[in-house]
């Protein structure tokens, strides 16, 4: 009897009144309940909905977090596993580093060097009017000593005299050169079978007095 009486209720409410939320002590029980269920199962959707964007928020994240970590991890797990072969690689770059610097002349090395660049030029038939140094630069490991040389001989002396120098044992670079015809003179060939080179040779030495 009591379900008879529940369905006829919900028959004889009137839906309009559910505008008159001021009267909502009249309506039916019935129609009270189902309103009421209906606002829990809409809170807890709109809760649901809510904690479940923040989850899909949370797991964006974490997802991302998960990729660097594992980028993080190849790497890492890369570098241990080459980290033998990056120390040989490390001691041949101190031992090349090394050598380099024991072809870098010292101050007393240099009437050596001038000496050695002579011999080259006479070998090559070449005759120099002037070897002059030059100011020395410092930089923050080495210390520049620029050379001026003044030459006079024929295209191939020059030539090979150029490669001869930098073939030398110590380091020696070539820099800012200019060659002309030498003047005729008495005795001399015909114009243009020897010329005069000036060049600038600059040799390096360690610079031991960096801070």
């Amino acid at each position: 009897m009591a379900m008879e009486d529940l369905l006829e209720s919900i028959q004889n409410f009137d839906i309009d009144q559910l505008n008159d939320v001021n009267n909502v002590g009249s309506w039916p029980m019935a129609i009270k309940v189902i309103i009421w269920v209906l606002a829990f199962v809409g809170a807890l959707a709109l809760g649901y909905f809510l904690h479940v964007t923040n989850l899909q928020k949370e797991l964006g994240g974490v997802t991302a977090q998960e990729g660097a970590l594992k980028e993080d991890y190849q790497k890492k797990f890369f570098e241990a596993a080459h980290l033998e072969a990056y120390r040989l690689q490390q001691k041949e770059m101190e031992e090349s580093f090394e050598a380099i610097l024991r072809q870098l002349p010292s101050d007393t090395e240099i009437p050596g060097l001038i000496e050695d660049i002579t011999l080259v030029g006479l070998k090559n038939g070449l005759t120099f009017t002037s070897i002059d140094l030059q100011p020395e630069a410092a930089h923050e490991f080495y210390v520049e000593k620029p050379i001026r040389i003044i030459v006079t001989g024929s295209y191939h002396g020059i030539g090979s005299f150029v490669s001869d120098v930098a073939d030398l044992s110590r380091i020696v670079t070539l820099h800012d050169f200019t060659i002309s015809p030498q003047a005729r003179g008495a005795g001399s060939d015909s114009p243009g079978s020897h010329l005069n080179m000036v060049i600038l040779a600059k040799t390096y030495r360690y610079n031991d007095e960096r801070g």
